[in-house]
């Protein structure tokens, strides 16, 4: 038996008895008979609308399992293209980049004119001897190059 049905069988039963409505416990207890009726009336339509909510969740979850198919699906062909570009053209080991790497950086000797490379620790260190006369190179940072630093731009 549904919520709503037993407060219609309570009032039913108060009707049956024809209680004298006059009389305050009677009063009372039919105002406690009608407000058992309007709640079992609420509680039911909540019910219906759980069941509604409930029913366009599962279809909008099946929307979403279509559409995250499609975009794999898509993704894998994507995939596939790109392998196929690979294939056609050579790329080779030298054009990759370890962007792991600490970037490196080419001075010239004023003594000497050999170019060397030197990491950017190399640089704050603020000199380094060249490697082919010996002469010690030395770095200077104006403040502009400080305020690239601090930025994390290479100088």
């Amino acid at each position: 038996m549904t919520l709503s049905e037993k407060a219609a069988y309570l009032k039913g039963l108060m009707d049956g008895i024809k209680l004298d409505t006059e009389k305050d416990e009677n009063r009372l207890l039919k105002a406690v008979v009608d407000l058992l009726q309007d709640m079992a009336v609420s509680i039911d339509d909540l019910e219906d609308n759980a069941i509604a909510v409930s029913d366009e969740l599962d279809e909008i979850e099946e929307n979403l399992d279509a559409i995250d198919e499609f975009l794999m699906d898509e993704d894998e062909d994507d995939e596939d293209d790109y392998d196929d570009y690979e294939d056609e053209y050579d790329f080779g080991d030298e054009d990759e980049y370890d962007f792991d790497e600490d970037p490196l950086y080419e001075v010239t000797c004023p003594k000497c004119g050999e170019v060397q490379q030197f990491s950017e620790a190399d640089l704050l260190n603020g000199s380094m001897p060249c490697s082919k006369c010996g002469e010690e190179l030395e770095f200077e940072f104006d403040e502009d190059d400080e305020d690239d630093e601090e930025e994390g731009e290479p100088f």
